[in-house]
């Protein structure tokens, strides 16, 4: 299972790393001497959503690529988040550790859509552990999203300071209300892969068919959205502050982040260089994508 979307790979090493009391799955590709890329995936998602075309890819370009489970995902810890609840900011400590486990002091991170903006928060609040920054399908962390789909859901006007709505798509989706399961997940990645590029279906469904087997508590990947919700005033520092080499790489037809989020995560990062991924939506799920992707990776 998973053959579709994850090609066979070699010199891989599966282990699991402590983050506070929390033991996180983590999986390093590659030579261990060269460079580390750490890639950091979104919302709910498991560190296998990082298709392994793009982490041979990498490899190739000369580095060791790391992708782990965050917490309540996959084969890392299940968190009560009643009892125990956490931020985006814990999010990012547990990369920290992800480093620590490996024994390295710094790597290129490269974050996806949630991931995008650990990534930021790396880059301002970590920025010696951080060699380069590379965000994707993402928005500016700290930016509260929640007028905006008010407005949306709502059919008001945006308002002209607003970034750009979700999709009319992905909203509808949202609405549906479908019960959770791979076919719901699989009609999700239908619309999160936009009306440009082919979805690759089989290779979507193989992947979260994956993800479903192995995870120890598939409801837990929701604390993830409430997470996001709580308020956590290290989201705040201004992305001005961001050292690192950073690129923005992002989808014109992303349904979840409309192509302006990415121009302002540019504008606010200096020096940041954006790739604008012609056809993109906010996955990669379309053939020949995971190494187009790859190679607009800041190393």
């Amino acid at each position: 299972m998973g053959g579709r979307y994850r090609a066979a790979m070699v010199d891989v090493q599966e282990r699991f790393v402590a983050s506070g009391g929390l033991r996180l799955w983590t999986e390093r590709t590659g030579d261990p001497g060269r460079p580390a890329v750490l890639m950091v995936m979104g919302s709910a998602a498991q560190g296998i959503s990082c298709p392994d075309a793009l982490v041979g890819r990498l490899v190739e370009r000369g580095v060791q690529v790391i992708r782990f489970d965050h917490r309540d995902t996959g084969r890392s810890s299940v968190v009560d988040f009643d009892a125990h609840p956490y931020t985006i900011g814990d999010m990012a400590r547990d990369c920290l550790a992800v480093l620590d486990g490996y024994g390295l002091e710094s790597a290129h991170v490269a974050g996806a859509s949630l991931g995008g903006m650990i990534a930021q928060w790396l880059g301002v609040h970590a920025p010696e552990r951080v060699r380069s920054l590379t965000v994707m399908s993402s928005s500016p962390m700290g930016h509260d999203p929640r007028p905006l789909l008010a407005r949306a859901r709502a059919g008001e006007p945006a308002d002209p300071d607003d970034l750009p709505p979700p999709a009319p798509e992905f909203l509808a989706h949202l609405a549906a209300g479908l019960p959770p399961g791979v076919e719901s997940d699989v009609a999700l990645f239908r619309v999160f892969n936009g009306p440009v590029r082919p979805f690759d279906e089989a290779a979507a469904r193989d992947m979260l068919e994956l993800a479903l087997s192995r995870a120890t508590d598939p409801a837990a990947a929701a604390h993830h959205h409430r997470a996001v919700w709580l308020d956590d005033p290290s989201l705040l520092a201004p992305l001005s502050s961001i050292t690192a080499p950073t690129s923005i790489v992002h989808g014109d037809q992303d349904p979840v982040y409309p192509l302006g989020h990415g121009v302002a995560l540019a504008a606010a990062i200096p020096g940041a260089a954006l790739h604008v991924v012609p056809g993109m939506g906010h996955v990669m799920t379309s053939p020949g994508l995971p190494e187009e992707v790859a190679d607009l990776i800041r190393l």
